[in-house]
């Protein structure tokens, strides 16, 4: 069977929302026949997008399915078409037995480089990531104020969405720390796509555990996930400041000087290309940062952080062995960020 299926339902009513269906024709074209080809988008090969992770999880462990070609840029095959994550051309053939794809790296190059890192440095930043739903409004907001249980969207009076700071300002959330006997936090957000901090009273937000700490906040959703693309503007959060869910938040340091070394690391050329491995779309997710690995960012380090991110970036190719063939493919498919 060879075939181009339907990607997605239409929406429904009010949902916006678009279910993938292209996953069931996958399924389907397996048990149809003996071989199928078929082009779909490739977000799953990246257990990216809405596909079930179960079904994602499936597929990369399918000794009888193969990726024939893989196209981050979807309007080089369909032009005006843009779909994160790219297109894949897959061949499922239940007769032939094929190594399991496991981890999708759909340039030679980046697989070197994954499997140098992963060796050297098994350890992932991934476990520094918070969750941009981190931060909660209590009970005791609510209580206090009743109405604004109305004022935000049904399901989520809990939730510090990216809009609160607009629609709850001047009832709990200030521009200038009030001056009465509570106690106040920032809170990093979003009003009129401008970045600021509005003050909160510190028993209306429950915090993560590094809210008192140093860390570093940067956009829960960023560009297209192409690779190696400019994060936009991350920055050192200070302690006892937290985020609404436009930001998610990695480390918890208890000095300064750990959160700017972490601020250059993920600046770097080198820790992009490996979030590129596994961001295929807008999404700075916590399981995007999986193949990133760990570094120590303290003055026992085996990096000098005190240098520039070009000289960081050569430090981590020399400590990981990367060929000049693996540090050409960086250096031309990463784009610098100051």
């Amino acid at each position: 069977m060879i075939g181009n299926p339907p990607y997605q339902q239409e929406g429904i009513g009010h949902n916006t929302k678009t279910p993938p269906v292209y996953n069931l024709y996958i399924d389907a074209a397996e048990r149809l026949g003996v071989v199928s080809v078929l082009i779909h988008p490739a977000r799953f090969l990246f257990n990216a997008g809405s596909t079930p992770k179960p079904w994602n999880q499936k597929m990369l462990s399918d000794i009888h399915f193969k990726v024939l070609e893989y196209e981050p840029d979807s309007k080089k095959w369909f032009q005006n078409v843009d779909i994160k994550g790219g297109m894949a051309i897959t061949y499922h053939d239940s007769e032939s037995v094929f190594t399991p794809i496991g981890t999708f790296v759909p340039f030679k190059e980046l697989r070197s480089i994954l499997s140098k890192t992963k060796e050297k440095t098994p350890e992932s930043i991934m476990f520094s990531v918070y969750s941009p739903v981190g931060y909660k409004f209590t009970q005791k907001m609510h209580d206090d104020y009743p109405q604004i249980a109305q004022m935000l969207s049904k399901g989520n009076e809990f939730e510090v969405k990216t809009n609160v700071l607009q629609k709850l300002d001047n009832i709990v959330f200030f521009n200038d720390k009030p001056t009465d006997e509570y106690e106040y936090v920032q809170i990093y957000g979003l009003e009129k796509g401008k970045r600021l901090f509005k003050w909160i009273r510190r028993e209306y937000i429950s915090v993560p555990d590094n809210f008192q700490s140093y860390k570093v906040f940067l956009p829960e959703a960023n560009g297209s996930g192409a690779i190696g693309e400019i994060l936009s503007t991350p920055v050192v959060g200070q302690p006892i400041v937290g985020h609404t869910q436009t930001f998610i938040s990695i480390g918890n340091f208890n000095n300064l000087s750990s959160a700017k070394c972490l601020l250059k690391y993920i600046k770097t050329k080198f820790a992009r290309v490996m979030l590129g491995t596994l961001k295929t779309t807008q999404h700075n997710s916590i399981s995007t940062w999986a193949n990133v690995p760990l570094q120590d960012f303290t003055s026992n380090s085996d990096i000098d952080w005190s240098k520039s991110i070009p000289e960081i970036d050569q430090q981590l190719y020399r400590k990981y062995g990367l060929s000049p063939e693996e540090i050409d493919f960086i250096e031309t498919h990463v784009k610098e960020m100051d």
